[in-house]
């Protein structure tokens, strides 16, 4: 419950702190007093969008904080999801600075105002006079049946198998969109990979075949090389092996007289021997070297057909083909691996959707079971405020398609007087009763959904005598299982309740000022006799005030 709510620096209000209490909180005032202002500030607070324009000094900034005492609302793992720290006595700040700027913290951590919303959603139902059109709607309309038949759990289930409906069909969407766009180019796919695979590549082939080209596109220069270089090294009177056997048989002559010239004859040795391998290695090449007319344009060919290949698919290396080809050949495959995801998909689409079904038709069924009860609880409601022959006729139809809350559309039919024919209620019910069946509605889902505080916006708007009387009443009883404000003019209802604000507006050196005041008993006495009297209190309107806080 709200506890203490300060409001420092906004619109009309200078400063104020007020302590509230459970049960029924009255807030009376004129029109323009600045009543709305202490909803407008508790907005903020439930994370309400800032506007500059509300600073009362523009260059001071506006703090509102409030004080929520939560412990019996079970709200540890709201603020573990929202990443709060938890308190029993939780305290909401806002503040907005002069620059435009808005901060927000739940017990000194700052947060966001989605979070504040969040938060709020459970702290507080401002119910004001424009949201009575909530009648209207289907959605806060199955809200109400839901919150009386006690659906919670089973509609958190449907709307999580929703959520995994919907997300199947998205997927099985995608896969069918990326099978129709596969099909188109999957003929070409295949021609492109057959002619990669005709190929037969292999890496670093391309650099062999190259090297092998040159051989035999040259053999002649390359014959005449290679003998030449032959004979040079292996020539029996001038050859370089014959010379350097010549220099070795020496050197190894001065190593018998001494052995430090060991090392040159050991270094002299493996030249030798090297220069030998070499020279046998020329005469195998030589040997070898063939004139190959076809073999040449074999490797020609092959050279072509990888350039082309290259050229085709704008890279330069077999390796990079072979990873074109690679690509290929999973995008080809893939065409079956589609059809196969795609049926997968298909069968937990299928089953969702039963579970779905199943889940649709026990909302539905649990509505359908508790329309009557929530009718006549709604008309024993609303029979003392001055609707004695009020029917209502909730009509359920189930739809072939799966709705945020089930499949079930409804229909609110309403007769206000006997021998008046049903009707649609946003097209038979006035605004005054409009107001009173809402204020039924809210009793029922107060009592249902442990909602901690409501305030009342002046939802007695368009009544007087006994149906206020009633409507005071009403609240008065929701005040005994929950903290209920209720911003009326009338005296009947302000007289119910267990502790009463009023606001005034004054003005002081050319400056407009709102303050609200609590009233103690003779206080209380004076105003719900103006209430009553107007501006001149008779002594007939202060026995009645006194009458009516009796």
């Amino acid at each position: 419950m709200l506890t203490h709510l300060s409001i420092t620096n906004y619109a009309l209000i200078a400063h104020t702190a007020i302590d509230f209490t459970n049960n029924l909180t009255i807030i009376t005032g004129e029109t323009g007093a600045g009543k709305s202002i202490l909803l407008d500030a508790l907005g903020l607070v439930l994370g309400k969008r800032a506007d500059l324009n509300t600073l009362r000094n523009s260059e001071e900034k506006c703090v509102i904080e409030a004080h929520f005492n939560i412990t019996s609302y079970h709200l540890h793992t709201l603020f573990s999801e929202l990443d709060l720290d938890y308190e029993n006595d939780t305290i909401v700040r806002r503040e907005i600075l002069p620059s435009g700027k808005s901060r927000a913290f739940v017990n000194d951590v700052p947060t966001t105002l989605q979070n504040l919303q969040q938060l709020g959603n459970f702290l507080i139902d401002i119910h004001t006079q424009h949201q009575t059109q909530d009648l209207f709607s289907e959605k806060y309309q199955l809200n109400l049946i839901d919150v009386y038949a006690d659906n919670g759990n089973l509609l958190k289930d449907y709307q999580q198998q929703l959520q995994s409906f919907k997300k199947y069909q998205q997927q099985l969407n995608l896969l069918k969109e990326q099978q129709s766009q596969a099909a188109k180019e999957q003929d070409y796919n295949a021609f492109l990979l057959d002619e990669l695979s005709q190929a037969n590549l292999k890496s670093g082939e391309q650099e062999e075949l190259e090297g092998q080209f040159e051989v035999l596109a040259n053999v002649e220069k390359v014959g005449g090389f290679l003998e030449q270089g032959y004979a040079v090294l292996s020539n029996e009177e001038f050859g370089i092996t014959k010379q350097l056997y010549e220099v070795k048989s020496q050197i190894q002559k001065l190593a018998q007289i001494s052995t430090k010239y060991e090392n040159l004859y050991q270094r002299l040795e493996s030249s030798f021997i090297e220069l030998e391998d070499v020279s046998d290695e020329l005469q195998a090449e030589l040997q070898q070297l063939v004139a190959d007319p076809q073999q040449l344009e074999l490797i020609n060919q092959k050279l072509q057909s990888i350039y082309q290949l290259q050229k085709k698919h704008n890279v330069s290396s077999i390796d990079e083909l072979l990873e074109i080809q690679n690509d290929l050949s999973q995008k080809v495959a893939g065409v079956e691996y589609i059809e196969e995801e795609i049926n997968a998909v298909e069968k937990l689409l299928q089953k969702t959707e039963g579970d779905l079904n199943a889940l649709a038709q026990d909302l539905h069924s649990k509505r359908t079971s508790v329309l009557k009860a929530l009718s006549s609880e709604i008309e024993n409601l609303i029979k003392p405020l001055g609707m004695p022959n009020a029917q209502f006729d909730i009509q359920l139809a189930y739809s072939d398609t799966f709705l945020s809350n089930g499949k079930d559309e409804v229909n609110w039919l309403f007769s206000g007087n006997k021998g008046m024919q049903f009707g649609l209620l946003k097209k038979t019910a006035s605004g005054g009763e409009l107001s009173r069946i809402m204020l039924a509605v809210k009793s029922i889902l107060a009592q249902k959904s442990k909602l901690p505080t409501i305030i009342f916006d002046e939802i007695d708007t368009g009544v007087s005598g006994d149906v206020a009387d009633k409507m005071g009443t009403i609240m008065q009883e929701m005040g005994n299982y929950m903290q209920i404000f209720s911003i009326t003019h009338l005296p009947q209802v302000a007289s119910k309740g267990n502790q009463h604000f009023k606001v005034t507006k004054f003005d002081d050196d050319k400056v407009t000022t709102s303050t609200i005041k609590l009233l103690n008993t003779q206080e209380r006495i004076q105003e719900i006799a103006q209430m009553l009297s107007g501006n001149t209190i008779t002594d007939a309107a202060l026995q009645h005030a006194k009458q009516l806080l009796n």
